[in-house]
Protein backbone atom coordinates (compact mmCIF):
# COMPACT_ATOMS: atom_id res chain seq x y z
CA UNK A 1 0.00 0.00 0.00
CA UNK A 2 1.36 3.51 -1.02
CA UNK A 3 0.71 7.31 0.24
CA UNK A 4 0.73 9.94 -2.09
CA UNK A 5 1.99 12.81 -0.30
CA UNK A 6 1.74 16.22 -2.24
CA UNK A 7 4.41 19.36 -1.19
CA UNK A 8 5.18 22.38 -2.81
CA UNK A 9 8.82 21.07 -3.61
CA UNK A 10 7.36 17.85 -5.85
CA UNK A 11 5.64 14.89 -5.00
CA UNK A 12 6.86 12.10 -2.07
CA UNK A 13 5.24 8.37 -2.43
CA UNK A 14 5.87 6.81 0.70
CA UNK A 15 5.30 2.94 1.39
CA UNK A 16 3.04 1.60 4.26
CA UNK A 17 4.91 -1.17 6.39
CA UNK A 18 2.46 -2.06 8.91
CA UNK A 19 -1.15 -1.86 7.06
CA UNK A 20 -2.95 -2.51 10.60
CA UNK A 21 -1.86 0.64 12.13
CA UNK A 22 -4.27 2.59 10.00
CA UNK A 23 -6.66 0.89 11.36
CA UNK A 24 -6.45 2.33 14.94
CA UNK A 25 -7.37 6.10 14.23
CA UNK A 26 -7.67 7.30 17.46
CA UNK A 27 -3.70 6.40 18.03
CA UNK A 28 -2.35 6.64 15.14
CA UNK A 29 -0.24 10.06 16.18
CA UNK A 30 1.38 7.67 19.19
CA UNK A 31 3.37 6.29 15.96
CA UNK A 32 4.21 9.51 15.09
CA UNK A 33 5.55 10.88 17.85
CA UNK A 34 9.43 10.93 16.70
CA UNK A 35 10.72 10.55 13.90
CA UNK A 36 12.56 6.81 14.32
CA UNK A 37 8.68 5.96 14.68
CA UNK A 38 7.50 7.21 11.58
CA UNK A 39 10.69 5.73 9.98
CA UNK A 40 9.46 2.16 11.19
CA UNK A 41 6.16 2.80 9.65
CA UNK A 42 6.58 4.75 6.50
CA UNK A 43 9.39 4.17 4.12
CA UNK A 44 10.22 6.82 1.08
CA UNK A 45 9.93 5.29 -2.25
CA UNK A 46 10.17 8.06 -4.74
CA UNK A 47 10.19 11.89 -4.44
CA UNK A 48 9.85 13.67 -7.88
CA UNK A 49 10.69 17.16 -7.51
CA UNK A 50 9.64 20.28 -9.38
CA UNK A 51 11.97 21.92 -11.76
CA UNK A 52 10.65 25.23 -11.43
CA UNK A 53 7.62 27.20 -9.89
CA UNK A 54 6.02 26.70 -13.26
CA UNK A 55 5.65 23.52 -12.97
CA UNK A 56 5.12 23.43 -9.68
CA UNK A 57 1.76 26.25 -9.98
CA UNK A 58 0.66 23.84 -13.02
CA UNK A 59 1.11 20.73 -10.58
CA UNK A 60 -1.25 22.35 -7.76
CA UNK A 61 -3.82 24.11 -10.67
CA UNK A 62 -4.18 20.23 -11.75
CA UNK A 63 -4.77 18.79 -8.32
CA UNK A 64 -7.35 21.73 -7.09
CA UNK A 65 -9.12 21.03 -10.79
CA UNK A 66 -9.12 17.56 -9.62
CA UNK A 67 -6.97 16.65 -12.89
CA UNK A 68 -3.99 14.58 -12.93
CA UNK A 69 -0.44 16.53 -13.55
CA UNK A 70 2.15 15.26 -15.95
CA UNK A 71 4.70 14.66 -13.50
CA UNK A 72 2.75 12.53 -11.48
CA UNK A 73 1.20 10.77 -14.18
CA UNK A 74 4.93 9.63 -15.16
CA UNK A 75 5.90 8.56 -11.64
CA UNK A 76 2.87 6.33 -10.78
CA UNK A 77 3.25 4.37 -13.93
CA UNK A 78 6.81 4.19 -13.14
CA UNK A 79 5.91 2.50 -9.69
CA UNK A 80 2.97 1.32 -9.69
CA UNK A 81 3.05 -0.77 -12.71
CA UNK A 82 4.48 -3.88 -11.19
CA UNK A 83 2.38 -4.37 -7.98
CA UNK A 84 -0.74 -4.27 -9.78
CA UNK A 85 -2.69 -5.55 -6.53
CA UNK A 86 -1.32 -2.36 -5.10
CA UNK A 87 -3.86 0.68 -3.81
CA UNK A 88 -2.85 4.00 -3.69
CA UNK A 89 -4.15 6.37 -0.28
CA UNK A 90 -5.19 9.76 -1.55
CA UNK A 91 -5.63 13.51 0.46
CA UNK A 92 -7.93 14.52 -2.15
CA UNK A 93 -11.11 12.31 -3.32
CA UNK A 94 -11.37 14.16 -6.58
CA UNK A 95 -7.61 13.37 -7.46
CA UNK A 96 -7.73 9.80 -6.41
CA UNK A 97 -11.07 9.29 -9.18
CA UNK A 98 -9.24 10.99 -11.56
CA UNK A 99 -6.24 8.43 -11.18
CA UNK A 100 -8.23 5.60 -10.60
CA UNK A 101 -9.92 6.45 -14.03
CA UNK A 102 -6.55 7.28 -15.82
CA UNK A 103 -3.94 4.54 -14.39
CA UNK A 104 -6.85 2.05 -13.12
CA UNK A 105 -5.34 2.11 -10.38
CA UNK A 106 -7.40 1.59 -6.43
CA UNK A 107 -7.38 5.05 -4.61
CA UNK A 108 -8.68 4.68 -1.10
CA UNK A 109 -9.82 8.19 0.61
CA UNK A 110 -11.32 7.35 4.35
CA UNK A 111 -10.72 9.35 8.05
CA UNK A 112 -7.94 7.30 8.33
CA UNK A 113 -6.06 8.53 5.41
CA UNK A 114 -6.69 12.12 6.74
CA UNK A 115 -5.18 11.47 9.62
CA UNK A 116 -2.15 9.50 8.19
CA UNK A 117 -1.62 12.59 6.17
CA UNK A 118 -1.75 15.00 9.46
CA UNK A 119 1.03 12.71 11.16
CA UNK A 120 3.29 12.96 8.13
CA UNK A 121 3.34 16.45 7.87
CA UNK A 122 4.20 16.72 11.45
CA UNK A 123 7.28 14.50 10.61
CA UNK A 124 7.87 15.66 6.93
CA UNK A 125 11.46 17.29 7.76
CA UNK A 126 12.58 13.50 8.72
CA UNK A 127 10.94 11.66 6.38
CA UNK A 128 11.85 13.45 3.30
CA UNK A 129 15.31 13.81 4.14
CA UNK A 130 17.02 15.62 1.33
CA UNK A 131 15.25 18.83 1.58
CA UNK A 132 16.06 21.40 3.81
CA UNK A 133 13.70 22.94 5.87
CA UNK A 134 14.78 26.45 4.64
CA UNK A 135 14.86 25.78 1.08
CA UNK A 136 10.61 24.11 1.47
CA UNK A 137 9.40 27.25 3.56
CA UNK A 138 10.67 29.28 0.34
CA UNK A 139 8.99 27.07 -2.12
CA UNK A 140 5.56 27.01 -0.42
CA UNK A 141 6.33 30.68 -0.37
CA UNK A 142 6.82 30.99 -3.65
CA UNK A 143 3.92 28.35 -4.76
CA UNK A 144 1.31 30.38 -2.41
CA UNK A 145 2.34 33.70 -4.65
CA UNK A 146 1.66 31.81 -7.85
CA UNK A 147 -1.51 30.60 -7.07
CA UNK A 148 -2.88 33.52 -6.08
CA UNK A 149 -1.91 35.40 -8.88
CA UNK A 150 -3.27 32.51 -11.07
CA UNK A 151 -6.55 32.72 -9.18
CA UNK A 152 -6.65 36.51 -9.79
CA UNK A 153 -5.94 36.42 -12.88
CA UNK A 154 -8.54 34.02 -14.49
CA UNK A 155 -11.00 34.51 -11.73
CA UNK A 156 -14.56 34.07 -12.89
CA UNK A 157 -15.72 36.93 -11.42
CA UNK A 158 -13.70 39.40 -13.18
CA UNK A 159 -16.15 39.87 -15.65
CA UNK A 160 -18.72 40.52 -12.86
CA UNK A 161 -16.07 43.05 -11.81
CA UNK A 162 -16.24 44.86 -15.17
CA UNK A 163 -19.83 44.79 -15.24
CA UNK A 164 -20.18 46.35 -11.78
CA UNK A 165 -17.51 49.18 -12.93
CA UNK A 166 -19.25 49.50 -15.76
CA UNK A 167 -22.70 50.12 -14.48
CA UNK A 168 -20.97 52.39 -11.70
CA UNK A 169 -19.27 54.63 -14.03
CA UNK A 170 -22.58 54.36 -16.41
CA UNK A 171 -24.01 56.42 -13.52
CA UNK A 172 -22.03 59.06 -12.18
CA UNK A 173 -21.65 59.74 -16.01
CA UNK A 174 -25.42 60.43 -15.95
CA UNK A 175 -24.83 62.58 -12.86
CA UNK A 176 -22.35 64.36 -14.01
CA UNK A 177 -24.21 64.97 -17.57
CA UNK A 178 -27.22 66.22 -15.99
CA UNK A 179 -25.23 68.97 -13.49
CA UNK A 180 -23.30 70.14 -16.66
CA UNK A 181 -26.67 70.61 -18.61
CA UNK A 182 -28.28 72.51 -16.16
CA UNK A 183 -25.37 74.66 -16.11
CA UNK A 184 -25.02 75.34 -19.48
CA UNK A 185 -28.74 75.55 -20.03
CA UNK A 186 -28.71 78.53 -16.74
CA UNK A 187 -25.71 80.07 -18.17
CA UNK A 188 -26.89 80.63 -21.89
CA UNK A 189 -30.35 81.45 -20.34
CA UNK A 190 -29.01 84.43 -19.64
CA UNK A 191 -28.32 85.75 -23.40
CA UNK A 192 -30.93 83.57 -25.04
CA UNK A 193 -33.90 82.38 -22.26
CA UNK A 194 -36.01 81.47 -25.16
CA UNK A 195 -34.50 78.82 -26.70
CA UNK A 196 -34.40 76.36 -23.67
CA UNK A 197 -38.04 75.93 -24.08
CA UNK A 198 -37.63 75.90 -27.63
CA UNK A 199 -35.38 73.00 -27.75
CA UNK A 200 -35.92 70.26 -24.82
CA UNK A 201 -33.51 67.51 -26.23
CA UNK A 202 -30.38 68.71 -23.99
CA UNK A 203 -27.82 67.18 -26.54
CA UNK A 204 -29.56 68.89 -29.78
CA UNK A 205 -29.63 72.24 -27.33
CA UNK A 206 -25.50 72.06 -26.73
CA UNK A 207 -24.85 71.54 -30.18
CA UNK A 208 -26.92 74.57 -31.46
CA UNK A 209 -24.90 76.69 -29.09
CA UNK A 210 -21.63 74.75 -30.18
CA UNK A 211 -22.31 75.98 -34.13
CA UNK A 212 -24.55 79.39 -33.65
CA UNK A 213 -22.34 80.89 -30.57
CA UNK A 214 -24.68 84.37 -30.01
CA UNK A 215 -28.03 84.00 -31.17
CA UNK A 216 -27.05 87.48 -33.02
CA UNK A 217 -25.51 84.10 -35.98
CA UNK A 218 -28.87 82.65 -35.06
CA UNK A 219 -30.83 83.93 -38.75
CA UNK A 220 -27.79 82.88 -40.81
CA UNK A 221 -27.38 79.78 -39.63
CA UNK A 222 -27.99 76.26 -41.49
CA UNK A 223 -29.55 74.09 -38.11
CA UNK A 224 -31.41 71.53 -40.72
CA UNK A 225 -29.06 68.94 -39.81
CA UNK A 226 -29.74 69.28 -35.72
CA UNK A 227 -33.34 70.37 -35.65
CA UNK A 228 -36.61 70.01 -37.23
CA UNK A 229 -37.71 72.25 -40.28
CA UNK A 230 -41.06 73.72 -37.96
CA UNK A 231 -38.35 74.18 -34.41
CA UNK A 232 -35.60 75.53 -36.93
CA UNK A 233 -38.28 78.57 -37.58
CA UNK A 234 -39.24 79.07 -34.10
CA UNK A 235 -35.41 79.49 -32.88
CA UNK A 236 -34.79 81.64 -35.87
CA UNK A 237 -37.88 83.91 -35.03
CA UNK A 238 -37.31 83.83 -30.74
CA UNK A 239 -34.10 85.03 -31.74
CA UNK A 240 -34.86 88.26 -33.26
CA UNK A 241 -37.47 89.12 -30.21
CA UNK A 242 -35.27 88.05 -28.02
CA UNK A 243 -35.32 89.50 -24.41
CA UNK A 244 -31.88 88.15 -23.39
CA UNK A 245 -29.06 90.05 -22.38
CA UNK A 246 -26.06 90.70 -24.20
CA UNK A 247 -23.02 88.50 -23.86
CA UNK A 248 -18.84 89.03 -25.24
CA UNK A 249 -17.29 86.84 -27.01
CA UNK A 250 -15.36 85.29 -24.33
CA UNK A 251 -18.42 84.32 -22.32
CA UNK A 252 -19.04 82.60 -25.59
CA UNK A 253 -16.09 80.73 -25.94
CA UNK A 254 -16.37 79.52 -22.34
CA UNK A 255 -19.79 77.86 -22.70
CA UNK A 256 -18.76 76.68 -26.05
CA UNK A 257 -16.25 74.72 -24.78
CA UNK A 258 -18.19 73.62 -21.57
CA UNK A 259 -20.93 72.31 -24.79
CA UNK A 260 -17.76 70.14 -25.77
CA UNK A 261 -17.66 68.89 -22.82
CA UNK A 262 -20.99 67.77 -22.84
CA UNK A 263 -20.90 66.30 -26.09
CA UNK A 264 -17.91 64.20 -25.14
CA UNK A 265 -19.13 63.12 -22.41
CA UNK A 266 -22.32 62.14 -23.79
CA UNK A 267 -20.48 60.19 -27.12
CA UNK A 268 -18.24 58.42 -24.16
CA UNK A 269 -21.68 57.11 -22.41
CA UNK A 270 -22.84 55.39 -25.61
CA UNK A 271 -19.68 53.72 -25.97
CA UNK A 272 -20.02 52.55 -22.23
CA UNK A 273 -23.39 51.41 -22.75
CA UNK A 274 -22.64 49.46 -26.15
CA UNK A 275 -19.88 47.86 -23.67
CA UNK A 276 -21.94 46.60 -20.77
CA UNK A 277 -25.00 45.90 -23.19
CA UNK A 278 -22.03 43.52 -24.67
CA UNK A 279 -20.47 42.15 -21.18
CA UNK A 280 -24.48 41.48 -20.07
CA UNK A 281 -25.33 39.30 -22.95
CA UNK A 282 -21.98 37.69 -22.81
CA UNK A 283 -22.35 36.68 -19.19
CA UNK A 284 -26.04 36.99 -18.07
CA UNK A 285 -27.63 36.55 -21.07
CA UNK A 286 -31.34 35.46 -19.87
CA UNK A 287 -31.61 37.98 -17.18
CA UNK A 288 -30.60 40.50 -19.62
CA UNK A 289 -33.63 39.83 -21.59
CA UNK A 290 -35.91 39.02 -19.07
CA UNK A 291 -35.06 42.72 -16.69
CA UNK A 292 -32.68 44.51 -19.53
CA UNK A 293 -29.38 45.30 -19.84
CA UNK A 294 -29.40 48.15 -17.31
CA UNK A 295 -31.52 46.68 -14.31
CA UNK A 296 -29.64 43.41 -14.62
CA UNK A 297 -26.35 45.14 -14.08
CA UNK A 298 -27.62 47.20 -11.67
CA UNK A 299 -29.07 44.05 -9.70
CA UNK A 300 -25.52 42.24 -10.14
CA UNK A 301 -23.69 45.54 -8.98
CA UNK A 302 -26.37 45.63 -5.74
CA UNK A 303 -25.59 41.95 -5.42
CA UNK A 304 -22.12 41.99 -5.72
CA UNK A 305 -21.57 39.75 -8.12
CA UNK A 306 -23.51 37.15 -10.35
CA UNK A 307 -22.76 34.33 -8.21
CA UNK A 308 -24.16 36.15 -4.92
CA UNK A 309 -27.12 37.04 -6.86
CA UNK A 310 -28.25 33.92 -7.71
CA UNK A 311 -28.46 32.82 -4.36
CA UNK A 312 -30.56 35.06 -2.81
CA UNK A 313 -34.23 34.05 -3.11
CA UNK A 314 -36.73 35.54 -5.48
CA UNK A 315 -38.39 37.46 -2.47
CA UNK A 316 -34.75 39.13 -2.17
CA UNK A 317 -34.24 39.88 -5.38
CA UNK A 318 -37.88 41.44 -5.28
CA UNK A 319 -37.04 44.34 -2.84
CA UNK A 320 -33.30 44.60 -3.90
CA UNK A 321 -32.53 48.07 -3.66
CA UNK A 322 -35.43 49.25 -1.17
CA UNK A 323 -33.46 47.99 2.38
CA UNK A 324 -34.30 51.19 3.64
CA UNK A 325 -38.04 51.45 2.98
CA UNK A 326 -37.92 47.65 4.19
CA UNK A 327 -36.21 48.20 7.63
CA UNK A 328 -38.18 51.45 7.87
CA UNK A 329 -41.32 49.52 7.37
CA UNK A 330 -40.80 46.83 9.51
CA UNK A 331 -40.10 49.39 12.62
CA UNK A 332 -42.89 51.09 12.41
CA UNK A 333 -45.02 48.27 11.14
CA UNK A 334 -46.32 48.88 8.44
CA UNK A 335 -46.80 47.61 4.61
CA UNK A 336 -43.26 46.56 3.52
CA UNK A 337 -42.37 48.01 -0.10
CA UNK A 338 -43.15 45.50 -2.88
CA UNK A 339 -40.17 46.21 -5.50
CA UNK A 340 -37.15 47.80 -5.59
CA UNK A 341 -34.55 47.62 -8.65
CA UNK A 342 -37.02 45.74 -10.30
CA UNK A 343 -39.30 48.27 -10.27
CA UNK A 344 -37.10 49.91 -13.44
CA UNK A 345 -37.99 46.82 -15.97
CA UNK A 346 -40.42 47.19 -18.84
CA UNK A 347 -42.28 45.01 -17.63
CA UNK A 348 -43.19 46.48 -14.58
CA UNK A 349 -43.50 49.94 -16.38
CA UNK A 350 -46.38 48.23 -18.36
CA UNK A 351 -48.63 47.25 -15.28
CA UNK A 352 -51.19 49.57 -14.17
CA UNK A 353 -50.50 51.12 -10.60
CA UNK A 354 -53.25 47.85 -8.80
CA UNK A 355 -50.89 45.22 -10.75
CA UNK A 356 -47.32 46.60 -10.14
CA UNK A 357 -46.75 44.29 -7.03
CA UNK A 358 -48.07 41.23 -9.05
CA UNK A 359 -46.21 41.58 -12.03
CA UNK A 360 -42.74 42.96 -9.28
CA UNK A 361 -43.32 39.16 -7.62
CA UNK A 362 -43.90 37.17 -10.93
CA UNK A 363 -40.78 38.91 -13.02
CA UNK A 364 -38.38 38.78 -9.45
CA UNK A 365 -39.01 34.60 -9.10
CA UNK A 366 -38.69 34.73 -13.31
CA UNK A 367 -35.36 36.51 -12.95
CA UNK A 368 -34.23 34.45 -10.07
CA UNK A 369 -34.39 31.50 -11.87
CA UNK A 370 -32.37 33.04 -15.19
CA UNK A 371 -29.69 34.10 -13.40
CA UNK A 372 -29.18 30.90 -11.79
CA UNK A 373 -28.88 29.48 -14.98
CA UNK A 374 -26.26 32.20 -16.40
CA UNK A 375 -24.56 31.93 -13.03
CA UNK A 376 -24.25 27.83 -12.75
CA UNK A 377 -25.01 27.13 -16.30
CA UNK A 378 -23.04 25.64 -19.08
CA UNK A 379 -24.17 26.94 -22.23
CA UNK A 380 -24.55 30.78 -22.28
CA UNK A 381 -28.19 31.03 -24.21
CA UNK A 382 -31.10 32.96 -23.61
CA UNK A 383 -34.34 30.25 -24.57
CA UNK A 384 -34.98 30.22 -21.20
CA UNK A 385 -35.58 34.06 -20.23
CA UNK A 386 -37.37 34.65 -23.70
CA UNK A 387 -39.81 31.87 -22.57
CA UNK A 388 -40.27 33.62 -19.56
CA UNK A 389 -40.27 37.02 -20.72
CA UNK A 390 -43.43 35.61 -23.17
CA UNK A 391 -45.30 33.91 -20.00
CA UNK A 392 -45.07 37.12 -18.26
CA UNK A 393 -46.07 39.21 -21.22
CA UNK A 394 -49.47 36.84 -21.36
CA UNK A 395 -49.66 37.24 -17.62
CA UNK A 396 -49.56 41.02 -17.80
CA UNK A 397 -52.23 40.99 -20.59
CA UNK A 398 -54.67 38.57 -18.17
CA UNK A 399 -54.13 41.05 -15.31
CA UNK A 400 -55.36 43.97 -16.95
CA UNK A 401 -58.23 42.43 -18.51
CA UNK A 402 -59.20 41.08 -15.04
CA UNK A 403 -58.37 37.36 -15.16
CA UNK A 404 -55.81 35.32 -13.89
CA UNK A 405 -53.57 31.89 -15.06
CA UNK A 406 -51.40 29.93 -13.31
CA UNK A 407 -47.75 30.19 -15.15
CA UNK A 408 -46.90 26.61 -13.70
CA UNK A 409 -48.43 23.91 -11.46
CA UNK A 410 -51.22 21.70 -11.94
CA UNK A 411 -54.14 23.92 -11.44
CA UNK A 412 -56.72 25.02 -13.57
CA UNK A 413 -55.44 27.28 -16.34
CA UNK A 414 -58.36 30.28 -16.29
CA UNK A 415 -59.55 30.93 -13.34
CA UNK A 416 -63.80 32.10 -13.55
CA UNK A 417 -64.63 35.65 -12.53
CA UNK A 418 -68.13 36.15 -11.93
CA UNK A 419 -69.44 40.08 -12.33
CA UNK A 420 -69.73 41.64 -9.23
CA UNK A 421 -73.40 42.98 -8.60
CA UNK A 422 -74.37 45.00 -5.30
CA UNK A 423 -77.19 43.61 -3.43
CA UNK A 424 -79.43 46.57 -2.04
CA UNK A 425 -80.97 45.03 1.13
CA UNK A 426 -84.47 47.32 2.16
CA UNK A 427 -85.42 46.38 5.45
CA UNK A 428 -89.22 47.48 5.88
CA UNK A 429 -89.93 48.82 9.09
CA UNK A 430 -92.52 46.99 10.77
CA UNK A 431 -95.97 49.25 12.18
CA UNK A 432 -96.76 45.82 14.22
CA UNK A 433 -94.50 46.60 16.69
CA UNK A 434 -95.64 50.18 17.41
CA UNK A 435 -98.04 49.85 20.54
CA UNK A 436 -99.46 52.40 23.31
CA UNK A 437 -101.08 49.91 25.54
CA UNK A 438 -99.18 48.86 27.85
CA UNK A 439 -99.26 44.53 28.39
CA UNK A 440 -100.85 42.88 31.18
CA UNK A 441 -98.02 42.01 33.41
CA UNK A 442 -97.90 38.45 34.14
CA UNK A 443 -97.89 36.78 37.62
CA UNK A 444 -95.02 34.94 38.93
CA UNK A 445 -96.57 31.68 38.50
CA UNK A 446 -97.75 32.26 34.84
CA UNK A 447 -94.39 32.48 33.89
CA UNK A 448 -93.20 29.34 32.22
CA UNK A 449 -90.01 27.65 33.67
CA UNK A 450 -87.64 25.69 32.10
CA UNK A 451 -87.88 22.43 32.75
CA UNK A 452 -84.13 20.53 33.46
CA UNK A 453 -83.85 18.10 31.33
CA UNK A 454 -82.24 14.48 33.14
CA UNK A 455 -79.12 13.57 31.74
CA UNK A 456 -79.64 9.99 30.28
CA UNK A 457 -76.68 8.10 31.06
CA UNK A 458 -77.40 5.77 27.73
CA UNK A 459 -74.73 5.43 25.74
CA UNK A 460 -76.32 4.15 22.55
CA UNK A 461 -78.20 8.03 22.34
CA UNK A 462 -76.25 9.34 19.58
CA UNK A 463 -75.57 13.70 19.82
CA UNK A 464 -77.35 14.25 16.43
CA UNK A 465 -79.95 13.64 17.73
CA UNK A 466 -79.65 15.67 21.02
CA UNK A 467 -79.35 18.47 18.99
CA UNK A 468 -82.40 17.79 16.61
CA UNK A 469 -84.99 17.65 19.71
CA UNK A 470 -82.77 21.15 21.30
CA UNK A 471 -83.98 22.47 17.93
CA UNK A 472 -87.21 21.48 18.20
CA UNK A 473 -88.07 22.58 21.55
CA UNK A 474 -86.54 26.19 21.00
CA UNK A 475 -88.64 26.37 17.79
CA UNK A 476 -91.89 25.49 19.88
CA UNK A 477 -90.85 28.28 22.76
CA UNK A 478 -90.11 30.68 20.16
CA UNK A 479 -94.13 29.88 18.56
CA UNK A 480 -95.34 30.33 21.95
CA UNK A 481 -93.43 33.79 22.60
CA UNK A 482 -95.09 34.76 19.65
CA UNK A 483 -98.66 33.70 20.56
CA UNK A 484 -98.58 35.41 23.72
CA UNK A 485 -97.22 38.67 22.11
CA UNK A 486 -100.25 38.96 20.34
CA UNK A 487 -102.79 38.02 22.68
CA UNK A 488 -101.36 40.51 25.05
CA UNK A 489 -103.36 43.39 23.81
CA UNK A 490 -106.20 42.39 23.04
CA UNK A 491 -106.45 40.87 26.81
CA UNK A 492 -105.74 44.34 27.81
CA UNK A 493 -108.42 46.17 25.82
CA UNK A 494 -110.94 43.69 27.00
CA UNK A 495 -109.67 44.10 31.04
CA UNK A 496 -110.49 47.78 30.27
CA UNK A 497 -113.72 47.62 28.89
CA UNK A 498 -114.83 45.39 31.35
CA UNK A 499 -113.48 47.38 34.66
CA UNK A 500 -115.61 50.46 35.42
CA UNK A 501 -113.33 53.48 36.83
CA UNK A 502 -113.62 54.24 40.51
CA UNK A 503 -115.03 57.95 39.77
CA UNK A 504 -117.96 55.89 37.96
CA UNK A 505 -118.34 54.07 41.31
CA UNK A 506 -118.49 56.90 43.66
CA UNK A 507 -121.03 59.11 41.88
CA UNK A 508 -123.74 56.03 41.21
CA UNK A 509 -122.79 55.25 45.51
CA UNK A 510 -123.82 59.46 45.76
CA UNK A 511 -127.03 58.98 43.49
CA UNK A 512 -128.21 56.16 45.68
CA UNK A 513 -128.18 57.69 48.86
Amino acid sequence: MFVLYETPAGYAIFKLLDEKKLEQVDNLYLEFETPEKANKLLKLKHFEKFNDTTEALAAATAAVEGKVAKPLKKTLKKLLVDEVQSSLLVADAKLGTAIKEKLSVQCVYNTGVQELMRCIRQQADSLLGGLPKREMTAMALGLAHSLSRYKLKFSPDKIDTMIVQAQCLLDDLDKELNNYMMRAREWYGWHFPELGKLITDNVAFVKTIKLVGTRDNMSAADLSDILPEDVEQQVKEAAEISMGTEISDEDVLNIQCLCDEIISINDYRTHLYDYLKARMMAMAPNLSVLVGDTVGARLIAHAGSLINLAKHPSSTVQILGAEKALFRALKTKKDTPKYGLIYHAQLVGQASQKNKGKMSRSLAAKASLATRVDAFGEEATFELGATHKVKLESRLRLLEEGNLRKLSGTGKAKAKFEKYQSKSEVFTYGAEADNTLHAKKRKHSEIETPVKEEAHDEETVAAPADEESELKSEKKKKKKKKQQDEEAPAEAEQADQAEPTPSKKKKKSKHQE
